[in-house]
């Protein structure tokens, strides 16, 4: 457009308007042409003064310079010239070269661009091309990177094994083969978020002497149809080329989800892709020595063709690592830290953090070194790191946030409910601390530990963990008769798990070891449109009904408790609000019967606090499995 206009602007002054015959002639006699150029057949003429000449679409204003073709040129033509007093001359026809390119050049450019993007697209620019849309986009791991090894991975020593007999394969493949052994077409990595499944990944490359490709999985679908499956042709071709070698595919859930049952009513690119994927991996044409190495928190997504042996042979689980696994990880993240080695101990750290994963780590281990920074220590101490455990599992403090007086003794007494029936059921995990300190979204919190890591959960266990999910509630209704919103996550947490008790774990005396109704799947996973219930009217009444009785029994558990130990639970709540924080030392120093005592430098700063919020407990919850169990007890729950 610039070329277009400037080319306009310095040509218009220079050519010369078209003018009709008697238009000429009209000029000539009244002696307003003063000089002319003649070519061929074609008058050029040039005006005494910039005249405004009428054409046959408007009126041009200040024309200096124009043409007429001539029918004729002759002697007498010639005579009226000089009659007239136009100095004129004949020239030959020549190229204006000038006018020739500026006319000539917005097209030019135009050409010039159109070139330009098109070989952009044909990959003269990177990868990012029109025509490129086919190649795969793996990143191919340099030495010049930096390394991650083994050695910087902590907390997961089965899933290091297995991956570290896959890079033998590749390094000594004969020491195998000649016992007839085969290389594993695939390993896929297990895990809950943050449990270190790229970090693995990233250390197989840093170990592994052999080229590998790594990209996400949702890299292989774009906008155009078969896209998908053209990368993933493209992208086993050139690890054909550079065997042994080894392909990793992040978030493979992205790609490899189960083929739906087709009730879009049209083409899925991703189906196609898992096709070529499928084939790729284990079809007729076999690649020998490159292994696909993979990544998900969704396994149950999965299609099982990909999930079969010839496919993914090896299916590595990432769990949540326990204490000797957290204090590993730790021991990796505080390398880089300044440490109080007289006053950090890593292994209490360790054991205050159950359920924490590798991520969630390093991120306590960042806190502690921040809040150092922020005080302006030379080296991070305990203290820090108890805060910064206290701002992870817990949530930053509010503030900002302010109570009256009246929500905040409401607020006392609900977690003093919790912590006493904590106290005295038996086999219930231990209380680390308990605040009325507003933190996330809650202005209480009541935290439990375990004191060795638990897998498996009995029924007296989840029963007492009912009681004291209701301990809050009681304590409100026995201390000031009335009931408050501040119990409605502690009840919708202790629905669901008595639910779980009935539907899933057998634990009714009633109904027995049955379990009812399917969990509900994805409507395009082709398993289940929607959920369905698979039992009667009567039975669906039944289970109603046993799990209002173990909700009803938890309810008087938590009563009775609080009821015979009312005079602690007045304690305990004082020193609540004389605190607002009580940790395990504080809380048995009370179950004892002794004064409640802090040294100067123990004592918490108050806070006001102004709107009632729901608070929150946090416990080691029995309805999720090992690895949900991320969310608990490290994360906090309503209380």
């Amino acid at each position: 457009m610039v070329a277009i206009l400037l080319s306009g602007l310095l040509t218009s002054n220079e050519q010369s308007v078209e003018i009709q015959y008697f238009q000429y002639r009209e000029f000539l006699e009244t002696r307003q042409i003063s000089s002319a150029d003649i070519i061929e057949d074609v008058f050029y003429g040039e005006f005494s003064i910039p005249l405004s000449i009428q054409t046959e679409v408007t009126v041009l204003e200040n024309v200096s310079k124009f043409h007429v073709i001539l029918p004729f040129i002759d002697k007498d033509v010639m005579s009226e010239w000089d009659t007239y007093g136009v100095n004129y001359s004949f020239k030959a026809k020549t190229i204006d070269w000038t006018s020739y390119f500026l006319n000539m050049l917005p097209w030019i450019l135009l050409i010039g661009i159109w070139i330009f993007f098109i070989r952009r697209m044909q990959g003269g620019g990177g990868m990012g091309g029109i025509f490129n849309f086919g190649k795969s986009r793996a990143k191919i791991w340099t030495s010049d990177m930096p390394k991650i090894t083994f050695d910087d991975v902590a907390g997961c020593v089965e899933a290091k094994e297995e991956l570290k007999e896959i890079i033998d394969f590749l390094k000594k493949p004969k020491r195998f083969q000649k016992l007839g052994a085969k290389i594993p077409k695939g390993a896929l990595l297990i895990g809950a978020p943050g449990t270190g499944k790229t970090l693995l990944a990233r250390a197989v490359a840093g170990e592994a002497d052999v080229p590998f490709f790594s990209l996400s999985g949702a890299e292989f679908v774009e906008m155009f149809v078969g896209v998908g499956a053209s990368r993933v042709r493209d992208l086993f071709e050139q690890g054909k080329k550079s065997t042994p070698c080894i392909v990793f595919i992040d978030e493979l859930d992205a790609v490899g989800r189960q083929r739906g049952a087709g009730l879009g009513g049209g083409h899925d690119e991703r189906e196609q892709t898992l096709n070529q994927l499928l084939v790729e991996m284990d079809g007729f044409d076999s690649n020998e020595m490159v292994i696909v190495l993979a990544a998900t928190n969704r396994p149950d997504v999965l299609d099982p063709a990909l999930l079969r042996p010839g496919r993914f042979d090896r299916q590595i689980v990432v769990d949540i690592p326990d204490i000797k696994g957290r204090l590993g990880i730790l021991k990796v993240h505080t390398k880089k830290i300044i440490l109080n080695k007289r006053k950090v101990k890593l292994e209490e750290v360790a054991r205050g953090t159950p359920g924490l994963v590798g991520a969630d780590l390093a991120n306590l281990v960042n806190e502690a070194a921040l809040m150092a920074a922020r005080k302006r220590k030379k080296s991070v101490d305990m203290d820090d790191f108890e805060e910064a455990k206290d701002k992870v599992m817990m949530g930053i403090q509010r503030k900002s946030v302010i109570l009256s007086d009246e929500e905040k003794k409401v607020t006392a007494y609900h977690e003093s409910g919790h912590t006493l029936v904590a106290t005295m059921t038996p086999d219930a995990d231990p209380i680390h601390k308990v605040t009325i300190i507003p933190r996330g979204q809650a202005l209480g919190l009541t935290s439990q530990i375990p004191i060795d890591e638990k897998h498996n959960y009995s029924r007296d266990y989840i029963e007492g963990r009912l009681a004291i999910l209701l301990g809050g509630r009681a304590a409100e209704q026995l201390i000031f008769n009335e009931l408050t919103t501040g119990a409605g996550d502690d009840i919708e947490k202790a629905t669901t798990i008595a639910r779980k008790m009935v539907c899933e774990w057998g634990m009714s005396d009633i109904i027995g070891p049955m379990t009812f109704g399917k969990k509900n799947e994805e409507v395009f996973l082709g398993r289940e449109i929607q959920s369905h219930r698979d039992f009667s009217e009567s039975t669906a009444r039944l289970i109603d009904e046993e799990i209002v009785r173990f909700i009803r029994k938890a309810q008087r558990t938590a009563a009775k408790l609080l009821k015979d130990n009312i005079e602690i639970l007045h304690v305990m709540a004082e020193g609540l609000l004389k605190y607002e924080t009580l940790n395990s030392k504080d809380i048995n120093r009370i179950l004892e019967g002794k004064k409640l005592t802090r040294s100067k430098n123990g004592r918490q700063r108050k806070r006001h606090t102004k709107r009632r919020r729901k608070p929150q407990t946090q416990y080691s919850d029995p309805t999720k499995s090992s690895a949900d169990q991320k969310d608990s007890p490290s994360k906090p729950t309503a209380g």
